[in-house]
């Protein structure tokens, strides 16, 4: 009884989070309701399968849209915003190790939060990094790779992530995305 109580956390994300949950067999409409059931803080939102979570340790707002493929990484806890839209593949590592002596580099972990605020853009295969704050209205060019903060309305592009331009000027209101009045 005491290998399953120590092998349940594993287990339990592995077969029942990214598992089950993440597959096809859950209709997109109604994924978020699911991760709910099982204590994630997720609003009506759309979820593609193959998504992976490192733990429940995540918020995610009301409007996202998560694409196929991403990866959290939910060490130092996730925070998304409402109205963000994350493309394929984006990856968001919220550990890391210190440098460890020549005998072992990867050194002692340690973790920090991933903030994402209302409204952003996360480019295709983009990597955000731990401890990194996303204002709102942020665009993050497809393939970057951001480690430190971003600044509301800018765009960011680059390894690593650097403002391109200010987007200020082309403030709009969202368009409300009706396919979350199917659900």
């Amino acid at each position: 009884m005491g290998i399953l109580k120590k092998l349940w956390p594993t287990l339990g994300r592995d077969l029942v989070l990214n598992r089950i949950l993440s597959s096809s067999l859950i209709p997109i409409p109604l994924r978020w309701k699911f991760y709910r059931g099982i204590g994630m803080k997720v609003e009506t939102s759309r979820i593609c399968p193959k998504v992976w979570f490192g733990s429940r340790n995540i918020s995610i707002g009301a409007g996202t849209f998560i694409n196929y493929r991403c990866v959290f990484n939910t060490a130092g806890g996730i925070v998304i915003g409402r109205n963000v839209d994350i493309a394929m593949d984006v990856s968001f590592v919220t550990s890391t190790h210190e440098i460890g002596s020549s005998g072992r580099r990867a050194g002692k972990s340690t973790s920090a939060p991933i903030h994402v605020g209302d409204g952003v853009w996360i480019g295709a295969r983009a990597v955000i990094l731990p401890g990194v704050s996303i204002g709102d209205g942020v665009i993050i060019a497809a393939g970057s790779v951001v480690a430190k903060d971003c600044q509301p309305d800018t765009l960011y592009a680059g390894i690593p992530a650097k403002p391109i331009r200010s987007l200020a000027s082309q403030l709009v209101e969202p368009a409300v995305d009706r396919r979350l009045d199917q659900i």
